[in-house]
């Protein structure tokens, strides 16, 4: 007596099997699983692909409540530098990335030297390390990734880093 096990159900088991070692191979060989690429050429602005944003288009959100953005940079007392966002008229919306824009929500997208380094949800980061004199510059984004901008000029905020770089504290003694 032969067994007859449907095509359908062999696929199933194929695709559970599959995955499930596959994702336990990549993750133990420490392989990302980043949802997005934003590296040299990734499929951006003119060589994007159908499907893919655009990060050079802007919504323009003009008026009263128009979102505005102040940027400092301090060192830290261990090593890097911190990035202080301050905005009014906006909120930083994790929650809704990627989704349909809302009037006065979104993330910021931070660049040093012209290169994207970082989407942030919340108005700190902590920067590891910049070069000397380095161009920080941050960006108000919608929950979409389009830049915000007034009168259509982006929301953004620039700032020099120091001539030198930050040097970190020393651990003497116990506290």
């Amino acid at each position: 007596m032969a067994i007859r096990i449907q095509p359908l159900a062999l696929l199933a088991l194929g695709l559970i099997y599959g995955g499930g070692i596959g994702f336990t191979l990549a993750a133990a060989n420490n392989v990302g699983f980043d949802g997005h690429d934003h590296g040299a050429g990734a499929a951006h602005g003119a060589t994007a692909t159908p499907g893919a944003h655009d990060h050079g288009r802007m919504l323009d959100v003009s008026g009263p409540e128009a979102p505005t953005l102040d940027v400092t940079l301090e060192p830290d007392p261990v090593s890097g530098f911190n990035l202080h966002l301050q905005t009014a008229n906006f909120r930083f919306a994790p929650e809704n990335a990627g989704r349909g824009d809302r009037p006065g929500e979104g993330h910021a997208h931070v660049y040093v030297n012209g290169e994207k380094i970082a989407r942030l949800y919340g108005p700190w980061m902590h920067i590891p390390a910049l070069p000397p004199g380095a161009e920080v510059a941050v960006t108000l984004n919608s929950n979409d990734h389009a830049a915000l901008a007034v009168g259509g000029k982006p929301v953004r905020a620039e700032l020099v880093g120091p001539a030198t770089p930050a040097l970190s504290s020393a651990h003497k003694g116990p506290h």
